[in-house]
């Protein structure tokens, strides 16, 4: 008998910043917990919510996390409900833009450096160097000659938000359904 797997989904973001580039994990969450009826409240750390939802055939407890501090500093808060709840790295995914890929393309990946982004950095140091965790890469694009700060402040265009709330966000959802079915074997 297999028992439901616990998945935590922690969001990368700023959230005074909510439809930047930057802040596209959390805007990815908030679309999938509204998809999944999984209702976030604020706790004084962050904003998380819990469901049991049934993706495709494969039942999940779902923690959905997004923390109150910004980016580049949230690894403490995100490492801290990781150790109160899913305590194994493989259960947890982390919802993070990537201008290393195309805008609108998802590439996961288990484990390995931060590739030079601040808020892997953060998770990883906090949670002692552990990188053996899921990273769901949001493509945000090549920032061409734009001064890399000012191209992830930018704002998410109508077609980027409609994409990530529809097309992208079933993407995601396959691969979490995915790594759930891992998660039971």
């Amino acid at each position: 008998m297999s028992t439901t797997p616990q998945i935590l989904v922690a969001a990368l973001g700023n959230l005074p910043m909510p439809l930047t580039r930057h802040s596209l994990g959390q805007y990815v969450l908030d679309a999938l917990a509204l998809r999944l009826g999984i209702r976030m409240s604020s706790d004084r750390k962050g904003i998380v919510g819990r469901g049991n939802v049934t993706l495709v055939d494969t039942p999940v407890s779902l923690i959905l996390y997004k923390s109150k501090s910004l980016m580049n500093v949230s690894g403490p808060s995100i490492a801290e409900i990781y150790r109160t709840s899913v305590k194994s790295p493989n259960a947890m995914l982390v919802l993070q833009d990537s201008m290393s890929h195309k805008v609108e393309q998802l590439s996961v990946k288990l484990g390995g450096s931060a590739n030079g982004h601040n808020g892997v950095k953060s998770i990883i140091s906090a949670l002692g160097g552990e990188q053996g965790f899921y990273r769901f890469r949001l493509g945000i694009g090549d920032r061409g000659g734009t001064d890399a700060a000012n191209f992830v402040m930018g704002r998410l265009t109508p077609h980027e938000r409609e994409f990530w709330t529809e097309e992208g966000l079933d993407r995601v959802l396959d691969e979490i359904e995915a790594i759930s079915r891992k998660a039971t074997r």
